[in-house]
């Protein structure tokens, strides 16, 4: 290889290839169609939560009810969002468009936020003026209901969730998760609100479950600026990164691994040591096969890899160690 660095993206190449195009063209149908299921569920619920909370005026049942509303305006968000995240790359957007995800969550965890605060003030009305819930059997017959469906979304969710990889859909499933929760809770208050004469386990549950909101409203908000600000993966996964790229037996170094999350892509970029005096076309291909490699476990990645000769890291270092003394003079003092 000459002394130059040379930069190369397989990933171009891979991407023409017919079945990465048919892997990436099946992970974008099942996402939109889990989006599409979970603003579908989110719909159904809010009905029979409507016609129960009119029966049984439980301000538990309400918020669930607000919480289903909450799910479908962001399982809506997310669907925009996952839609125009796989929108591919164009000339104004080189990265492409994945923290469209980032964006929609961004406006989530805002209107959860309100959301879970209006449920509040509810709940401290209830305290100051007690109401008798009724029709519990209606409300716990819809809640049942509200557990069923949620659980078949969420097993379809974490279906495509194995299959794609996606964030987005593994997000919406965790929250769907914490619904059966808050379900199964509003259960146990109108339980214990109407055969046991408790008035005040109502607005008890109903703080709870909007504590509960304002937590998953953190986590939203948490996820999005981690994508929005670039956050680099966790270090067991550039741990495993970095193993995958030193298993090939002609890799003699890697440095300066860099990652970072944009919508459904992982983009890994880093600088791969190699021996000084193989050729530029041996070069490439050697970042070739290390390209594969990685895409075999990450297979929405894409990568840049920055070609050395094995040993010119060390030389720069020292080299700007003898140049700037005064930096040693500085430290030893």
């Amino acid at each position: 290889m000459t002394d130059s660095v040379q930069k190369s993206n397989p990933q171009k190449n891979k991407m023409r290839d017919p079945q990465t195009r048919s892997q990436r063209e099946r992970t974008a149908q099942l996402m939109q169609r889990a989006g599409y299921a979970a603003v579908t569920a989110a719909l159904i619920l809010i009905a029979a939560k409507l016609s129960a909370w009119a029966y049984t005026g439980s301000v538990s049942v309400l918020t669930t009810l607000v919480d289903s509303l909450l799910d479908a305006g962001a399982s809506l968000l997310n669907l925009l969002a996952i839609r125009h995240a796989l929108t591919p790359a164009d000339n104004e957007h080189r990265f492409g468009h994945g923290k469209a995800e980032g964006l929609a969550a961004l406006a989530q965890a805002a209107f959860i936020s309100g959301s879970a605060i209006f449920l509040m003030l509810q709940a401290g009305e209830r305290f100051s003026s007690p109401h008798v819930v009724e029709n519990s059997s209606v409300g716990i017959g819809v809640m049942i209901f509200s557990i069923l469906t949620t659980f078949v979304l969420t097993r379809y969710q974490h279906y495509v969730v194995r299959e794609t990889g996606s964030v987005a859909i593994q997000a919406d499933a965790l929250h769907y998760v914490g619904d059966m929760v808050v379900n199964g809770v509003v259960i146990l208050a109108l339980v214990l609100g109407f055969y046991f004469d408790l008035p005040w386990i109502d607005p008890v549950f109903a703080l709870v479950i909007s504590l509960y909101i304002l937590t998953y409203a953190w986590g939203v908000l948490k996820k999005a600026l981690d994508m929005l600000m670039d956050r680099e993966l966790d270090d067991e996964e550039r741990a495993k990164i970095e193993g995958l790229i030193l298993a090939h037996e002609e890799v003699l170094g890697v440095h300066d691994i860099r990652t970072r999350i944009s919508g459904p892509d992982l983009f890994i970029q880093f600088h791969m040591e190699l021996d000084g005096a193989i050729s530029l076309a041996q070069s490439y291909d050697i970042a070739e096969e290390v390209d594969r490699e990685i895409c075999q476990i990450y297979p929405h990645a894409e990568i840049i890899v920055l070609q050395e000769p094995y040993g010119i890291e060390v030389q720069k270092n020292i080299q700007k160690k003898n140049a700037d003394p005064g930096d040693e003079t500085a430290n030893a003092g």
